[in-house]
């Protein structure tokens, strides 16, 4: 059997697909050199030179994907997550949030959230009294009643609602790191931790790349 590896370069980390294992290492680490024959999405243009430096023989998936929209500027991974859903809503939750529609198999658009992380880092830098640690358990049904509480209910309500919004009765594909999470306040939703590599696998079948 023929053993390839999949990169997923973001804006902090790579993540590398080794035989159904994920490896991990931060865009500021150097990346070692692998034997085996490599495919890659990114969004990273410095930590593409970086993987490419190691590994001159990787290959952009790009170069093989097919996934036409009049969304002008859509990102490589958005393209990749949706590539394959018919009728679906694709929210992939990492530094930002993408929203991405798909109708009888066209894209039809879609919008970008800040990341988790991104809400942190930005309510201490209105007050040093607005830092806070995130709490996975919160409750959106009540109004807050402390400081904490309601930053946190602010934060998840104004992701949740925009993607209600324009989810409804659709099913949701969640993935990315904080897709977990976030599947857990929709119904007709589904977590999947390696869409992106699913769909790197599919394409590189379907273009019978590996010999």
């Amino acid at each position: 059997m023929f053993i390839l590896i999949l990169c997923d370069i973001g804006n902090t980390t790579f993540d590398f697909l080794i035989k159904n294992k994920h490896k991990k290492y931060s865009v500021k680490d150097e990346i070692p050199f692998f034997k085996k024959d490599i495919y890659f999405v990114s969004v990273n243009k410095e930590a593409t030179k970086k993987l490419l430096k190691t590994n001159p023989h990787a290959k952009d998936i790009s170069e093989i994907l097919q996934f036409k929209t009049k969304y002008v500027g859509l990102g490589i991974d958005r393209a990749l997550a949706c590539v394959f859903s018919k009728d679906a809503i694709i929210v992939d939750a990492g530094s930002a949030i993408t929203v991405d529609i798909m109708k009888k198999a066209k894209h039809k658009g879609g919008f970008i959230l800040p990341g988790f992380r991104a809400f942190i880092k930005t309510y201490p830098k209105i007050s040093k009294k607005l830092k806070f640690d995130f709490e996975k358990e919160i409750n959106l049904d009540k109004i807050p009643l402390r400081t904490i509480d309601a930053i946190q209910y602010a934060m998840m309500k104004s992701i949740i609602l925009p993607i209600k919004e324009v989810s409804k009765n659709k099913n949701i594909i969640f993935t990315g790191g904080d897709g977990k999470l976030l599947s857990t306040y929709f119904e007709n939703s589904v977590y999947k931790k390696d869409l992106i590599f699913e769909n790197m696998k599919r394409i590189i079948d379907a273009n019978n790349c590996i010999a």
